[in-house]
């Protein structure tokens, strides 16, 4: 590359692309030897131009697949009239999308943000400042109840109650505040908001960092009530579980508008405070946000939090086209029928592979366990052996290997992808 042009040239192959970024790039990722250059719906391509099935969606903010032209097209045209004014003066698309998200998913208040950990921040800030103004806790007593395994983000706050060892390990000292109990169990729940100064519940109705944990049907429901017993705050986290990724509109869902395309069972709850990102933008940008009822989100006064970017005409007009696709497409409904058409196949593979010891998830968030220790390389090696054959996915956890496609697959998509992981699962184990 000549650094004396004005254009620096890429590289121009995925071995270059893989020795800059480590060379020149924090190793703060450890990737999967593939370097993408090109996306379209369920597809990737490398530099060499090699097609892959992508089977992560950028941790399921690619539900509405790679490039999608509606969203393309609505930042397209919004870069090309007004990209940020900040929040210092009002922006004329502004007010149109926290119309269209509140009524999307039904709340009165939206605070919108950038990333997820952001919006995880975002709704702990409310929950602390709803508790002291609110449920009258005493000043700076507000505590927040997490749970074991949890991913809400990196930043220092979010790490301070994480259980992973790679997360916290040496970056003390971590912020006070925050009790975590185990994941999928009420009464440790009922225990831990018996104390008055609980402020919330911060909760994924299903974990997916941590290998796509999939709690008791009742588990969200009940621990709803509890919550509302306690006055306490139940603060969904649907950054990964959210916009139809699990075959709903929210993992959580019970008050939206998807026109009766959602699993509405009676386990699906409303949250006090829904935290949102990813998909809300189909991949093509930063948006997240954090939604509530006027009861809650009115303790926020100007002043007391914001974002240069969070709320910009861009991010406006990107996460409008996101969500209609979403609805216009129907793909709650696709990742509920090829989701349990995925884990069918997958059982199947398992009578001919020991490598698989069990399946799980819910819509077209799937994991498959893996029968080695987390410590084997197994996962990662199998992983590699997809891509080789077509089909990108990463392991989680050591053995758990999470399957995520694009929820715009098709079926017969999903069978050729199928046949893939197959493949390698036979090979591998003999």
């Amino acid at each position: 590359m000549n650094m004396n042009e004005n254009t620096i040239s890429g590289p121009a192959t995925s071995e270059e692309a893989m020795d800059l970024e480590n060379r020149h790039g924090a190793h703060n990722y450890h990737p999967l030897p593939v370097v993408l250059d090109r996306g379209e719906g369920v597809h990737v391509w490398d530099i060499e131009g090699k097609m892959y099935f992508d089977f992560l969606s950028a941790y399921s903010a690619v539900n509405q697949g790679h490039c999608h032209p509606s969203i393309v097209s609505a930042m397209q045209k919004q870069t090309g009239k007004l990209t940020l004014t900040s929040r210092a003066f009002y922006a004329s698309n502004l007010g149109k999308y926290e119309q269209f998200i509140t009524e999307f998913f039904g709340y009165d208040k939206v605070l919108p943000m950038n990333t997820g950990a952001e919006a995880v921040e975002t709704a702990i800030k409310i929950a602390r400042k709803w508790a002291y103004d609110v449920k009258k806790v005493p000043a700076n007593a507000a505590k927040i109840i997490t749970c074991t395994e949890n991913f809400h983000g990196r930043t220092t706050t979010i790490v301070s109650f994480s259980t992973d060892n790679d997360a916290t390990g040496g970056f003390g000292p971590y912020t006070p505040g925050f009790e975590v109990i185990p994941y999928n169990d009420l009464e440790a729940l009922r225990e831990a908001v018996a104390d008055p100064n609980v402020a919330g519940f911060l909760v994924e109705p299903i974990q997916g960092e941590a290998g796509v944990n999939v709690p008791h049907d009742d588990y969200i429901r009940e621990a709803h009530a509890i919550c509302k017993e306690a006055n306490v705050l139940l603060m969904a986290d649907e950054v990964q579980t959210g916009i139809a990724r699990t075959g709903s509109l929210l993992a959580t869902c019970g008050n939206c508008s998807c026109s009766g395309s959602c699993e509405r069972q009676p386990s699906f709850v409303k949250a006090d405070l829904l935290i949102l990102g990813k998909a809300l933008s189909g991949g093509a940008y930063p948006v997240s946000a954090v939604l509530a009822d006027d009861a809650v989100m009115s303790v926020i006064q100007p002043g007391q939090h914001g974002s240069t970017f969070g709320g910009n005409p861009v991010a406006a007009e990107v996460a409008i086209a996101a969500l209609s696709v979403v609805r216009d497409e129907d793909l709650a409904l696709n990742a509920r029928t090829l989701g349990q058409k995925f884990r069918t196949g997958i059982e199947e593979i398992a009578k001919e592979s020991n490598l698989i010891k069990l399946v799980r998830g819910r819509g077209l968030l799937n994991a498959v366990i893996i029968n080695d220790s987390p410590e084997s390389t197994t996962a990662w090696d199998l992983c590699v052996s997809m891509k080789d054959n077509g089909l990108l996915a990463k392991p989680t956890h050591g053995n758990i290997i999470r399957f995520a496609p694009p929820l715009v697959i098709t079926e017969t998509q999903l069978e050729e992808c199928l046949a893939i992981i197959r493949k390698t699962f036979v090979e591998h184990g003999k």
